[in-house]
């Protein structure tokens, strides 16, 4: 059960909004521009990124899907055990301009990794990101380009995106942090 629940599907809903108004008046042309949903929420909200921004300016902008499993600095970690997902990123990237999209941004560490892997697929013109929520506590020298929601927690706190796509439910709720083994 969560102890809280901070955002709404109708919150979503307008912040999503918010963020699709905010990716068009940030960047000059739409030609160029990519979605890239990280998985596993990033993707949905990058598709709906994407219905927004059609939805305001009639304009269609690809999106793609990455997978940063294999560039995670955990790796080593004998508990962690990556799943292998697709990644489908649409066309080449060199000299786009990538937004990179994912629920929730807290330690960077996944932001990092993202970014590791989208270098692989070509030299972006410039990458941005945008995220669901941010709750602090960075340990890299990482910020998002666009926020929905600030949402300050402690490290003990859980704060989880659930989407129709996956969760049956839209809403970002904080919850008790796991105890190990559970």
């Amino acid at each position: 059960m969560p102890v809280k629940v901070i955002m709404t599907a109708e919150d979503i809903r307008r912040t999503l909004a918010r963020i699709a108004h905010e990716i068009i008046e940030h960047n000059k042309s739409l030609s160029g521009l990519i979605l890239v949903g990280m998985l596993t929420r990033g993707v949905p909200l990058a598709k709906r990124l994407a219905a927004n921004i059609k939805t305001f300016e009639g304009t269609d902008i690809p999106v793609g899907i990455l997978d940063i499993s294999l560039y995670r600095d955990d790796l080593d970690s004998r508990e962690f055990k990556p799943l292998l997902n697709s990644t489908l990123i649409p066309g080449d990237i060199s000299q786009k301009t990538i937004i990179l999209v994912d629920d929730v941004l807290y330690t960077g560490r996944s932001t990092r990794a993202a970014l590791d892997a989208l270098i692989d697929f070509g030299r972006p013109h410039a990458i941005q990101l945008a995220v669901l929520v941010d709750r602090g506590h960075r340990e890299l020298p990482i910020r998002a380009d666009y926020i929905g929601k600030n949402i300050p927690s402690a490290h003990s706190e859980e704060i989880k995106v659930e989407l129709t796509e996956t969760d049956t439910i839209d809403q970002v709720a904080i919850y008790p942090a796991q105890e190990e083994g559970q």
